[in-house]
């Protein structure tokens, strides 16, 4: 009899314990819906047209290779192809390999938009298409290329007094002065220019990068050349959205102060990331 009692009560423990389990489990998901609803909710989206799987440098597009995903518009509304393209898709060929996932943009398409002439046409109303001097090192060793997304860092020297205070040094500073920019060309190369390769790496050399911008920021580019200032891109993931909030400066002094704090995040991240 003793022995009944403890298995009854060994089941009601175990069904109490499920349920609980459960009910926490759909609690989390509940919260994790409603996170996802308020940055919906807070962030503007689209319905963009993506890969469906994996495909190579100049596959024509059939309704299987197209599927859709709901991203923030901010940085691709008028960039990327949304469900209202997709017959615009179809029977389309593209320029370079995608994999799964990848969002579909106009320039992967030979031939651009529809309705797209030279340059000028693929530029969004009221941005502005500004080039840079960037090559080499600069431009991530030559790999930056039309339709990638970069972010513009800027190195400036500017005279200051030392210690003493009677001696002027000059003291250099770097910040990034534009997040998740489009690449309209390097050189002369556009997308609808480029030619299917096998390697996407095999771009020809170039001395400059065209960069879409709104009028306010070409100002900032053109001034930041004009005091002789570097110039330098950081290759992004053409999905990544993010925006970095308050980047500092950087000079001589903010490296000495916080290099190992940045690298021991690093480090955490990437051990975290595995």
């Amino acid at each position: 009899m003793q022995q009944k009692i403890i298995l009854i009560v060994s089941i009601v423990v175990g069904l109490l314990a499920a349920f609980l389990t459960r009910t926490y489990l759909a609690a989390k998901d509940a919260e994790v819906q409603q996170l996802k609803a308020d940055f919906l909710k807070r962030h503007d989206t689209i319905e963009a047209l993506c890969f469906k799987r994996d495909v190579p440098s100049g596959t024509v597009l059939t309704k299987e290779d197209i599927g859709k995903i709901t991203v923030p518009k901010n940085g691709l509304r008028g960039q990327a192809l949304t469900l209202e393209n997709y017959y615009d898709a179809l029977n389309r060929k593209i320029l370079n390999g995608h994999a799964k996932g990848d969002i579909l943009f106009w320039a992967d398409l030979e031939g651009g938009h529809p309705t797209s002439g030279g340059l000028a046409a693929d530029i969004r109303k009221k941005m502005r298409a500004v080039s840079i001097n960037c090559s080499g090192a600069a431009a991530v060793s030559g790999m930056v290329k039309p339709n990638d997304h970069v972010d513009v860092i800027a190195s400036f020297s500017f005279p200051k007094l030392a210690e003493d205070g009677r001696t002027t040094i000059q003291e250099i500073v770097t910040c990034t002065i534009l997040q998740n920019v489009l690449v309209l060309a390097t050189g002369k190369e556009t997308s609808k220019s480029s030619v299917v390769r096998n390697d996407p790496f095999s771009a020809g050399s170039y001395a400059t990068v065209t960069l879409e911008v709104t009028p306010r920021e070409a100002e900032m580019l053109v001034f930041a050349e004009q005091i002789k200032g570097r110039i330098a891109l950081s290759l992004r993931n053409r999905n990544d959205t993010y925006y970095e909030k308050e980047l500092p400066q950087v000079d001589f002094s903010k490296i000495k102060s916080e290099i190992e704090e940045l690298n021991m995040k690093r480090q955490s991240e990437v051990l975290g990331g595995r």
